[in-house]
């Protein structure tokens, strides 16, 4: 499915660009990284570590979608939204954290702590290129 898609289905929606709330979603998914860095992840917490980063990334994206003048009300359309604005490297990797996330979150999936680490890894690398480019 391409970005019009979700645009016609009514996933996907012009607006304004918000300064504030772009500044406001910044500012929140900084302070959740905070947190999240402090947690230690372990078998019981991995699960829920990893959902919350895939949370902070999402956050973050809504961030540079506004920016652009969308507002997403679908996870799912973030891949083609991304793909759109010639981010495709960075639509694959989001995808595939989302997939993680819905299995986590919808079919009680369980991940090790090695991939949750890596993925960690990985989603803040992802965050600090996007906000170099999106928000110098």
């Amino acid at each position: 499915m391409n970005f019009e898609y979700f645009i016609v289905k009514g996933l996907v929606k012009k607006t304004t660009i918000n300064l504030l709330l772009i500044k406001s979603l910044i500012k929140t998914s900084e302070e959740d990284l905070k947190f999240l860095k402090e947690l230690k992840v372990k078998q019981n917490s991995a699960r829920k570590i990893m959902s919350n980063y895939y949370d902070v990334l999402r956050a973050f994206l809504e961030a540079v979608a506004i920016s652009k003048g969308y507002k997403i009300y679908s996870h799912e359309a973030f891949t083609p939204f991304l793909e759109f604005i010639g981010e495709t490297n960075i639509s694959q990797q989001f995808d595939r954290f989302r997939k993680i996330r819905n299995k986590i979150n919808y079919y009680g999936e369980d991940i090790s702590i090695e991939e949750v680490r890596e993925n960690i890894e990985k989603i803040e690398i992802l965050i600090k290129k996007l906000k170099e480019k999106y928000f110098k």
